[in-house]
């Protein structure tokens, strides 16, 4: 059997940096990863669900078509979970949900959100255009995030304007998305009500205090968090990676 391959998805609004350090990581534990770009998507004409989970589609038939498949989604990609699974099928294996949203079928980014957010989208708004994502919020926001100077400017290089529209968009309705394993890493404070929703629906849950972008400034960490997830999960690593116990102990022993 083809090992799982952890195919790391950014949010819609930022780009595949976000991921690839990380990916890194976790390809040094014997974690086979891919990091789809979703750079583009959204300059296209709506709907955008469906050519966003036709990109990450794209991405595996060009590279790995065989493969079984965990999502590894991060913020607003969580609600694209769905429409991967509707083109995927029994190819997908599982999600890991990463201080993400949970999929709203059949629901908007604006029917969910908090209003007060809502209206300062609204207001932010020009001409139908937001402003990239990191212009949402004060300037030291981001730079608190992601204090190095040059990993900041690789990042923000990659910010797109979305349209407004992108947050009006009726998610499809796709049945048995969730009757797959799932499960839920919280990073950062503002997911935790979210992250309350997961273990409410019986999903394992993990706490990795640090803040939203941290796949960025400590992918080491993250990597290691998916992993020990995964595992939890019942997805543990290659069968050529052999993860050793000391008799009687239960210890890992050295490799």
């Amino acid at each position: 059997m083809n090992p799982l391959l952890l195919v790391l998805i950014h949010s819609p609004l930022v780009g595949p940096m976000t991921w690839r350090e990380c990916a890194t990581a976790l390809r040094s534990i014997d974690r086979p990863t891919l990091v789809p770009s979703l750079a583009g998507v959204t300059d296209a004409e709506p709907p955008w669900i469906p050519k966003l989970a036709d990109r990450v589609a794209e991405a595996l038939r060009r590279d790995r078509p065989e493969s079984r498949v965990a999502l590894i989604v991060h913020s607003g990609a969580g609600a694209l979970v769905p429409a991967i699974h509707a083109i995927l099928g029994p190819l997908m294996s599982a999600a890991v949900f990463v201080d993400a949203v949970i999929p709203r079928p059949g629901h908007s980014w604006f029917d969910t959100a908090p209003p007060a957010l809502g209206r300062r989208l609204r207001e932010l708004s020009q001409q139908g255009v937001l402003p990239p994502w990191n212009e949402w919020f004060p300037p030291e926001s981001i730079a608190s995030h992601v204090p190095d100077d040059a990993l900041r400017a690789r990042f923000l290089a990659e910010i797109p304007r979305l349209p407004l529209e992108y947050f009006e968009e009726v998610a499809p309705e796709v049945e048995g998305w969730d009757a797959i394993p799932c499960g839920y890493l919280r990073l950062s404070d503002a997911y935790e009500d979210i992250a309350a929703e997961a273990a409410a629906r019986g999903w394992p849950l993990t706490h990795q205090p640090s803040d939203h972008l941290a796949m960025v400034t400590q992918p080491e960490a993250i990597a290691a968090a998916l992993d020990q997830m995964l595992e939890q999960m019942g997805f543990p690593p290659d069968p050529g990676r052999a993860r050793a116990r000391a008799p009687d102990t239960g210890q890992p022993v050295a490799e």
